[in-house]
């Protein structure tokens, strides 16, 4: 395999990341004098649960954000997702910057890609500069066992957190961190809501939502390190009907910054997603097994 398809096939692997926060993130806060109407409720933890179960109850919703991962990516998504069974939905990602976004434009990428989620997996169009390497094949199709395979405990942690990635998620890390406070009320794109922030330890964290066993938590913990991943800082925004309006992810690693921030909005909106057709499609495996083969001149 040419050493533009390996940067390209490295590229689509950040796509989860637009929906997940397995390696942390944050972003800006929306301030503001506007009181608004939303419910103010004395107990954060108490009124966490009851925006818990009111979002989960939810199971579908818009979704859009931007991710920055230190030098490496930042990028924004946008689209819909669905948590009925598993979790399925269609995302556009735009890379703006970082040395992803280079290498997509050495390669003659237009720097946005289109990803559509699975119960089992999900799949990337890598445009038309990926097909002209990939035998007119245009998509890359991931399963997360595979990844799991690949990446060891950190792809593991991925493979359960997409499969269970709901809104309600980072409401669960606030009430499990222990960490809540109550900021106040502000205004998020003109809805009033409620702001509560608190401090994780991403580690810990994921391996108490998860189903790692002892090995794989130590992997997992030694992998976070390795990149300078320890606590990640998340804050929420809820209207007055306990939905879930916003949310961002703040944390640091060796090679910047990481933030995220997700807005979410028409709750129950309908969500319809189809595989792309199998001859349009290439799978992961395939990819990694042509780059073994091809040998040290790939890297």
């Amino acid at each position: 395999m040419r050493t533009s398809t390996v940067r390209r096939v490295s590229l689509s692997v950040a796509v989860a990341a637009a929906l997940t926060s397995v390696a942390a993130c944050g972003g800006s806060d929306d301030k503001s004098d506007n009181q608004g109407s939303a419910v103010v409720k004395a107990d954060p933890i108490a009124a966490l649960r009851d925006v818990q179960k009111k979002t989960g109850g939810e199971r579908s919703a818009k979704v859009e954000g931007t991710t920055q991962m230190g030098t490496t990516m930042s990028m924004k998504q946008s689209g819909t997702i669905d948590w009925t069974d598993g979790l399925t939905g269609a995302m556009e990602i735009t890379y703006t910057g970082g040395s992803m976004a280079d290498a997509m434009k050495q390669t003659g990428g237009s720097g946005t890609m289109q990803a559509r989620y699975f119960k089992d997996g999900y799949a990337v169009n890598m445009g038309e500069a990926f097909a002209k390497q990939a035998g007119g094949k245009h998509w890359i199709n991931y399963g997360y066992a595979d990844l799991a395979k690949l990446a060891g405990a950190s792809g593991e942690a991925m493979k359960q957190q997409m499969q269970n990635t709901t809104p309600d998620q980072g409401v669960k890390s606030l009430l499990a961190s222990g960490d809540v406070k109550k900021v106040g009320q502000e205004d998020v794109r003109g809805v009033a809501t409620t702001h509560y922030s608190g401090t994780v330890d991403v580690a810990e964290l994921t391996a108490k939502n998860s189903e790692l066993d002892a090995d794989q938590v130590a992997q997992l913990k030694k992998q976070l390190s390795d990149v300078g991943i320890t606590t990640e800082k998340i804050d929420i925004w809820v209207d007055k009907n306990d939905l879930l309006v916003k949310k961002t992810e703040r944390g640091k690693m060796k090679t910047g910054e990481l933030n995220s921030t997700l807005y979410y909005s028409d709750y129950g909106t309908k969500v319809s997603v189809e595989k792309p057709p199998a001859g349009d499609t290439v799978d992961f495996t395939d990819l990694v097994k042509q780059q073994q083969g091809a040998g040290s001149g790939t890297n």
